[in-house]
């Protein structure tokens, strides 16, 4: 399979209401997916966890996404630096900005960038660098 037929699919899932699409072509399988509840913006998912608060119905996943959490999106390699011997991106105690560059992830020779869902302070990170983590891993919480 391209990588042209790959971009599509990845944008059919993305105008569409299909959370998850596994297509298998020429002995390759791809399998692209997302989680609905993270296209919301932040302010909307604070808004959400509050008011479930107050039905004292809060989920961990919940109360995660509104601290700050991010998760691996993909699933693949995770990079913490931009090439081999380079220092990391991000460290414990650093200041990022809303869309600045935390980590990489390779899936199928592919580098992804994940950037910061929000400004703020860098409270921990994971400690894998260069083995493979899966959707929804905790790689970093910024305060």
């Amino acid at each position: 399979m391209n990588l042209s037929k790959i971009e599509t699919l990845i944008a059919f899932v993305g105008r569409s209401d299909v959370t998850e699409l596994t297509v298998t072509a020429k002995g390759t399988t791809v399998r692209i997916f997302r989680d609905r509840g993270q296209d919301r913006p932040l302010a909307a998912a604070n808004a959400a966890v509050a008011a479930d608060e107050a039905k004292g119905d809060v989920s961990a996943a919940k109360m995660a996404h509104a601290a700050g959490t991010v998760t691996a999106p993909i699933f693949g390699v995770l990079h913490t630096a931009p090439a081999p011997g380079d220092p990391p991106f991000v460290a414990v105690g650093d200041h990022v900005v809303e869309g600045q560059t935390l980590f990489i992830i390779e899936a199928m020779k592919v580098f992804n960038k994940i950037a910061a869902p929000r400004a703020g302070t860098i409270t921990r990170l994971t400690d894998v660098n260069g083995t493979e983590v899966e959707v929804g891993d905790m790689l970093a919480e910024i305060a």
